[in-house]
C-alpha cells in the first residue's frame, strides 16, 4: 500500500498482485517494471470490426520477426515469440506464460519458483531479437 487516502487507491494489474496504491503510485511501479522488462504502455490496435481486410500479424519494429503481443500484469504491453521453449533453453529473466482472466490471456514472468528445465515458457521477444544489419537505426 501506498499510505495514501486517495480515493484512487485500489487493487492494481490484471490479476491480483496484493498490491493497493493510488493512480500515480501504480503508474510510476508500472512503469519502473515496464523498463526493467522491456514492455509498453501502448496496447497495440484493435482491429475494426467492420473491416475485412487481411490482417498481418504483429513484427518486431528492429527484426522484423513475427511477434506474439499480450498485456502484462502490470498493465502494459509486451511483445513474446511466436513458440514455446522448454525452460533450459531461455533464460529466467526472459521467461514468461500465459495466464487465462476474465479479460484473456495475460502474460507473466516466471518469477520465485524455477519451472521444471522441460517445462514449456513463452521466450520475451528481446531473446531473439537480432537486429537487421541494413536499418539505419543500427545494432541495438
Amino acid at each position: 500500500m501506498c499510505g495514501k487516502g486517495d480515493p484512487t487507491v485500489r487493487g492494481r494489474g490484471q490479476i491480483s498482485l496484493l498490491v493497493e496504491l493510488c493512480e500515480s503510485c501504480w503508474q510510476r511501479l508500472a512503469n519502473d517494471i515496464a523498463e526493467e522488462e522491456g514492455a509498453t504502455t501502448a496496447p497495440p490496435p484493435g482491429p475494426d470490426p467492420d473491416d475485412v481486410t487481411w490482417i498481418e500479424a504483429p513484427t518486431c519494429p528492429d527484426c522484423g520477426a513475427e511477434v506474439r503481443v499480450y498485456p502484462t500484469d502490470y498493465d502494459r504491453w509486451i511483445s513474446l515469440a511466436v513458440r514455446e521453449r522448454p525452460a533450459k533453453d531461455v533464460p529466467p529473466r526472459y521467461r514468461r506464460r500465459l495466464v487465462p482472466t476474465a479479460g484473456g490471456l495475460v502474460a507473466v514472468r516466471v518469477r520465485g519458483i524455477e519451472p521444471p528445465l522441460g517445462d514449456p515458457v513463452v521466450p520475451d521477444h528481446r531473446m531473439l531479437c537480432l537486429p537487421d544489419e541494413d536499418d539505419p537505426r543500427g545494432v541495438v
